[in-house]
C-alpha cells in the first residue's frame, strides 16, 4: 500500500488496518493536540479506529504549537 503521509510517499508491505493503525506506526497516535485529515476531509478522533485507509490516499497530520 502506497500513502501520502505529510507529503512524503511511504509504501507499506503491510498496510495499517486503520488511520488509528497509521497513527501508532507514525508515533502520533498518543500525541495530544494533533487534528488528521484523509484526502483533505478532517476526520475526528472517535473515528480514527474506524476510519479505513485506501492505497494513494493522502493524510495530513498536524499538531498544534503555542507561540507567541
Amino acid at each position: 500500500m502506497e500513502l501520502t503521509v505529510n507529503h512524503h510517499k511511504k509504501v507499506f508491505s503491510d498496510a495499517p488496518a486503520s488511520l488509528e493503525a497509521l497513527l501508532e506506526l507514525e508515533g502520533a497516535a498518543s500525541s495530544k493536540g494533533i487534528a488528521v485529515a484523509v484526502n483533505n476531509c478532517v476526520i475526528p478522533k472517535k473515528e480514527w479506529a474506524a476510519q479505513p485507509l485506501h492505497d494513494h490516499d493522502v493524510v495530513l497530520i498536524i499538531t498544534a504549537t503555542q507561540g507567541g
